[in-house]
């Protein structure tokens, strides 16, 4: 019985030490099959990211190595080849007006349209058919494999081509599709195209990690088209910024840079652009002991076209206020050398005065220019009279000389010790504050009324903070000039 049981009782050990070696090697083999699975998961991801790299290395050597548009689009089309061993590629960029343009091509890339004019024998050779075929592509979104993947903002693989009811195929062999992968080109929810393949090279199917990969590719390529329409904008802004300065510069120099010393005059002037330049002009100047010429002018509209009009116009003043001592026939003159000129959407309201200190007066002409203000000197601690002076004229470039010589007149006006010559443009008047009132041509006489006893530099001032109170900003819509000037 004893030596029975201690049978028994070995047989159950050797049971159960094979049952425990038989475990062992189920879970070693098992384990094994999990690491050899993931190593090869691994190595794969490993290829990928490679590959990747190496499509992110080669798109981003386009902007260090300055590459155009075009080419960077090329490198998107070819690197995507490097990838994926496919025999074509292409690249569709989304237009403005939502249609998707073949922009980069490698390879013999099948159309997905069948094109009115796409059959062969209306063309005189082979090469040129082609050319036309690869030419011509364009998708509505939402057309064809092409406009779909750019619709749906998911990339589409569709492995058996030669099966599928959606791919397009034209009768020429090498344009016939085996594979195709189409996958959108999105930044930041925004679909900038897309980027197809065609057909591997042994001739195989494209597989889930094909399309995995040429997603990675979209999404870079989408990436770095960005980021080269961000360096595109920021040159052109350098450029822009580069002339506005240079344009800037220049208009400073056209303005003048001291006033004449006349000691029956004071004299003072302001001028603030809207912009870096502006549409204003105005010029002080000695004409001979006695008399001093004064212009302010203003240009429709603002920025380098009108300082650019503005600066044309102050070649012809300078030019012409010397052949005549009318204002009227000054600016005849000016609008017979610029009516050509000036587009037809612009014009220049200018005024032209002569302030003449032997004849204590003033002559003037005023081409559709706001009306100058007359502050007559008062009793001490009374408020000057205002008047505004009126004169007929039509702004310089508007009408032939035919015409504009017939209207034009000059005004002339006392201008005795203590008054008080103002000239602005409509910048100072048409400025609004938030309920949408303008600060208008009463409101600028009444303001420069109360304070015409201060030096002309200080009420010029008090007008700037004025005008600027009233907007509620520094930043003017428009351009502002102010000229004051006060007979001692």
């Amino acid at each position: 019985m004893g030596r029975k049981f201690r049978m028994y009782y070995l047989l159950c050990i050797l049971i159960g030490v094979l049952a425990g070696v038989a475990l062992f090697w189920t879970r070693y083999i098992r384990s094994r099959k999990q690491y050899v699975r993931l190593d090869e998961r691994y190595q794969h991801l490993k290829q990928e990211k490679e590959i990747v790299s190496g499509f992110i290395h080669n798109l981003m050597e386009g902007p260090s190595e300055d590459l155009d548009r075009a080419e960077l689009r090329r490198r998107i089309a070819r690197s995507s080849i490097l990838g994926t061993s496919a025999l074509s590629a292409c690249v569709f960029e989304r237009g403005e007006d939502n249609i998707l343009r073949s922009v980069a091509v490698e390879g013999l890339f099948p159309p997905q349209k069948q094109g009115k004019n796409a059959n062969p024998a209306r063309y005189d050779t082979r090469a040129k058919y082609l050319e036309y075929v690869m030419k011509s592509e364009r998708y509505a979104m939402g057309e064809s494999i092409i406009g779909a993947a750019a619709q749906g903002c998911e990339a589409i693989l569709v492995a058996d081509a030669e099966n599928d009811p959606r791919i397009v195929q034209l009768s020429d062999s090498s344009l016939r599709v085996r594979s195709l992968i189409a996958a959108p080109m999105v930044h930041r929810q925004r679909v900038m195209g897309v980027l197809a393949v065609a057909n591997p090279s042994d001739g195989s199917q494209f597989t889930t990690s094909d399309l995995s990969l040429i997603q990675s590719f979209a999404e870079q390529a989408a990436l770095m088209l960005h980021n080269a329409d961000l360096m595109t904008l920021q040159i052109e802004k350098k450029k822009m910024d580069f002339d506005l300065t240079l344009a800037s510069n220049v208009q400073g120099f056209l303005l003048p840079h001291a006033f004449p010393d006349n000691p029956n005059l004071e004299i003072d002037a302001r001028y603030r652009p809207a912009k870096q330049v502006g549409g204003d002009l105005y010029n002080i100047f000695s004409l001979d002991e006695n008399r001093v010429g004064v212009v302010i002018a203003d240009v429709s509209g603002k920025g380098v076209s009108a300082s650019l009009l503005m600066a044309i116009c102050h070649t012809h003043l300078r030019h012409c206020y010397r052949v005549s001592d009318s204002p009227a026939e000054v600016l005849r003159a000016v609008n017979r050398e610029m009516f050509a000129e000036v587009r037809q959407d612009m014009f220049i309201t200018i005024t032209y005065a002569i302030i003449d200190l032997a004849k204590d007066s003033i002559t003037l002409a005023r081409a559709g220019h706001e009306l100058p203000l007359l502050f007559r000197a008062a009793a001490q601690g009374k408020e000057p009279d205002v008047e505004r002076i009126g004169s007929e004229g039509m702004a310089l470039g508007m009408v032939p000389s035919k015409i504009f010589d017939r209207i034009i007149a000059d005004k002339t006006v006392p201008f005795g010790a203590g008054d008080i010559f103002c000239l602005y443009t409509d910048g100072a008047t048409e400025v609004a504050n938030q309920a949408g009132e303008e600060f208008g041509a009463d409101r600028f006489a009444a303001e420069v009324r109360l304070s015409h006893a201060l030096p002309v530099r200080q009420i010029n001032e008090t007008m700037l903070a004025r005008v600027e109170a009233f907007a509620q900003t520094a930043n003017l819509p428009d351009d502002l000039t102010i000229i004051t000037i006060r007979h001692l």
